[in-house]
């Protein structure tokens, strides 16, 4: 089952957010984005939406606003940075409520809702951050081009920000998938994984060597900036 939804908020940023976090369930399909709570209503008016990811607080007419105009309202989750709005949200049954910025482990609690309403019972090997049933192997889905592609978690290397893209380095090859490195590393289990420079994050188990400046590791130096030195020596000296 493919739960359509839509993703309603007046900052790209925000929309963004929820659109990577939502990626890693094949479950949930997006079927539009808007930037306002008008172009919500008229699009609900023309297609069917199971599940609507809605700010709150925006120009014009407000997330709770615009749930009450429907008829029929599809499930919401509330996204908003003002926490006064939580019990006004609740009072129209929403599912959740998520406090911006919205953390990964917070919205996979959301979706879980959602799917326990819909009586899914997803495969977990598609979340990242969560062990899979059959092993206790992590894995996450990266979109490459086109495709959705599996990656197990512990044949990562390092992963490089290249901008709104990051290069994801594997011992046999590199993926390169547009994603911005703070969201990805939200999905990395942090036990594993060190942010090193804000261009760069490590495997901890891969690294070879290391100095006060820089790490080494499948051949390659990757410098520690001057922001991660302190955290980065300390977790590399409890290695």
């Amino acid at each position: 089952m493919k739960i359509k939804t839509l993703i309603v908020d007046d900052e790209p940023h925000a929309i963004e957010v929820i659109e990577q976090y939502v990626q890693h369930f094949p479950e949930l399909e997006i079927v539009a984005k808007c930037t306002n709570a008008i172009q919500a209503f008229q699009l609900l008016q023309q297609s069917k939406v199971d599940l609507m990811f809605l700010d709150i607080k925006m120009p014009g007419l407000i997330g709770t606003d615009l749930i009450r105009s429907l008829k029929h309202p599809p499930k919401v989750v509330f996204t908003t940075a003002y926490q006064e709005y939580a019990l006004e949200g609740f009072d129209l049954n929403a599912v959740d409520y998520l406090l911006k910025p919205v953390s990964f482990n917070r919205f996979l609690k959301a979706v879980d809702k959602v799917f326990e309403l819909y009586k899914i019972n997803p495969d977990k090997t598609v979340v990242a951050g969560q062990p899979s049933k059959a092993s206790d192997h992590v894995f996450l889905y990266l979109r490459v081009e086109r495709k959705m592609v599996k990656i197990n978690v512990d044949d990562i290397y390092w992963i490089e920000s290249l901008k709104d893209y990051v290069k994801v380095v594997l011992k046999e090859k590199v993926l390169i998938s547009k994603q911005k490195i703070s969201l990805l590393k939200e999905l990395l289990p942090e036990d594993n994984f060190l942010q090193i420079h804000r261009s760069f994050i490590v495997a901890i188990d891969k690294i070879d060597s290391y100095n006060a400046y820089s790490i080494e590791l499948l051949g390659k130096e990757l410098p520690i900036g001057r922001n991660y030195k302190a955290e980065s020596h300390k977790k590399l000296k409890a290695m």
